[in-house]
């Protein structure tokens, strides 16, 4: 079973190779969207002319280009697998607390708010109660094809640059957040529609709802692979926010023996561990050539590591700093069947 990287620069790639990866399984687009750029993607959303946002979109694409050829080059010869952007919006948008701040300090100083104040609207129409279950990862990609649209353009720009400069690339698309077939159906249309014929790029999804879990089957019709996403997995079926988890009860709980260990260290065999099992069995039955990897804090862990193995995984993905852990253990498990 091979070992792949999380990754999301061409230096985590650069040092994910040197560690022994066989490939990146995860670069996380929406981690190359913050920082200096996350104004562009303000742009991107909140914008109501269609001339601002296009403008934005191709200063994004550029930028884009450059990240993916980065990550292609590190890992010449080896997969990367691309994701989309997956963000809940909430993290990409202004605060309206802060405009309104702001708006209140120019007019102190006897300057206009106007532009605030549309921003401020823009922002209360995109504005979510809970937005980890909201308009993100797919249901952004179809309710903004856009954004997708470019972002498939600059992964298969930067593969065809690798391909002319001699390289050899080996890029794979996923979609993230996917509930249905007719989901990724669509989306698949519109990546293909940008990577064209020429290009054999294979494109899968996350499985990281308990849904795509259990229609696997209709889901693999339309996917070349599946990536099991097990932290966002793991929390939809144990119904719970890993981060108010982890600061308010999970150490009560593993002291007093309610859970026996820790399930976004270790995988929880009995509840996510049977919703894998179903979506590799009926992935596989529906697909033959499905290829099936895993990403996430048990890609590194060496009982989520010998379960997955069980399974006939073809990989898992970690952070680079556990990769020759993750190696010991598949081969471990491998010996030991």
């Amino acid at each position: 079973m091979g070992v792949r990287a999380n990754a999301d620069t061409p230096e985590d790639a650069a040092e994910a190779r040197r560690r022994g990866a066989s490939g990146i399984g995860l670069a996380r687009t929406e981690h190359m969207f913050m920082g200096d750029r996350l104004g562009i993607v303000q742009k991107i959303i909140l914008s109501t002319s269609p001339e601002e946002r296009a403008d934005a979109l191709g200063d994004l694409e550029r930028q884009q280009i450059a990240d993916f050829e980065g990550i292609l080059e590190a890992m010449d010869g080896l997969p990367v697998v691309v994701r989309l952007l997956d963000p809940p919006l909430h993290e990409f948008l202004p605060s309206r607390l802060e405009l309104e701040r702001e708006a209140l300090r120019r007019v102190r100083a006897g300057r206009p708010t106007e532009d605030l104040h549309a921003m401020s609207e823009q922002v209360a129409r995109w504005e979510e109660d809970n937005p980890m279950l909201g308009l993100r990862g797919v249901r952004l990609g179809l309710m903004l094809d856009q954004l997708y649209r470019m972002q498939a353009r600059a992964a298969v720009t930067a593969y065809q640059r690798r391909l002319d400069a001699g390289g050899d690339p080996h890029l794979e698309i996923m979609v993230p957040l996917v509930s249905t077939a007719e989901e990724l159906r669509r989306m698949r249309q519109v990546i293909d529609e940008e990577i064209g014929a020429d290009h054999p790029i294979p494109v899968g999804t996350m499985i990281e709802l308990p849904r795509a879990a259990l229609t696997a089957g209709e889901i693999a019709t339309v996917a070349d692979f599946f990536s099991f996403g097990t932290n966002d997995l793991t929390q939809m079926t144990y119904g719970l926010s890993r981060d108010d988890a982890e600061a308010l009860f999970l150490r009560d709980y593993l002291e007093r023996g309610i859970l026996d260990s820790d399930p976004f260290q270790t995988l929880d065999i009995g509840g996510v561990g049977r919703l894998i099992e179903v979506a590799c069995r009926e992935g596989r039955e529906a697909n033959p050539d499905l290829t099936l990897g895993l990403c996430g804090e048990h890609g590194g862990d060496p009982a989520s590591i010998r379960f997955v193995h069980s399974l006939g995984l073809d990989y898992v993905s970690c952070s680079p700093p556990r990769i020759e852990g993750a190696r010991l253990a598949a081969a471990q498990a491998e010996l030991s069947e």
